[in-house]
């Protein structure tokens, strides 16, 4: 099992889009394993962003990210980091195909209104940014047994 880093961003949080990225990524059949509302500091956020220090558009991602409330979430599955990123669409929202988070419900660039890991090894490493190894729940879901075959 994957698990994979999911924030809805200050934009998803000020519009009220929480509960749909939640209901669209548990019926997609992820599992929800942390989850918490935040609001990101600047230094978290320049670690955050770490990978993107040298460009242009870095001071500009931290102000956003830290300027309203974010929810971070954790999802658990197989393939949950590829998963996640096709449920969510691709980064600028005027290139992803309608049914995708950002494909229905963005419009800019830069208000894509979700965050999701882009590899294993970024996930592992947001993941321990936002959340402590006991914030992490792992159990089993009834309904487990009909999304996953096994």
């Amino acid at each position: 099992m994957e698990r994979t880093l999911v924030l809805i961003k200050p934009d998803g949080v000020q519009r009220g889009l929480v509960g749909e990225v939640i209901s669209r990524l548990e019926r997609r059949g992820l599992k929800l394993v942390a989850m918490k509302l935040m609001q990101v500091d600047d230094a978290l956020a320049r670690q955050h962003y770490a990978e993107h220090v040298d460009r242009p558009f870095f001071a500009d991602l931290v102000v956003f990210i830290s300027s309203s409330p974010v929810v971070a979430m954790v999802w658990e599955a197989d393939a949950a980091v590829e998963v996640v990123r096709n449920t969510m669409g691709q980064t600028n929202p005027a290139s992803s195909p309608m049914g995708t988070i950002r494909g229905d419900l963005a419009l800019d660039i830069g208000r894509n209104l979700v965050h999701g890991s882009d590899s294993l090894e970024s996930a592992a490493r947001e993941v321990a940014l936002f959340f402590g190894h006991a914030e992490i729940l792992d159990y089993q879901r009834n309904t487990d047994l009909w999304i996953n075959e096994a």
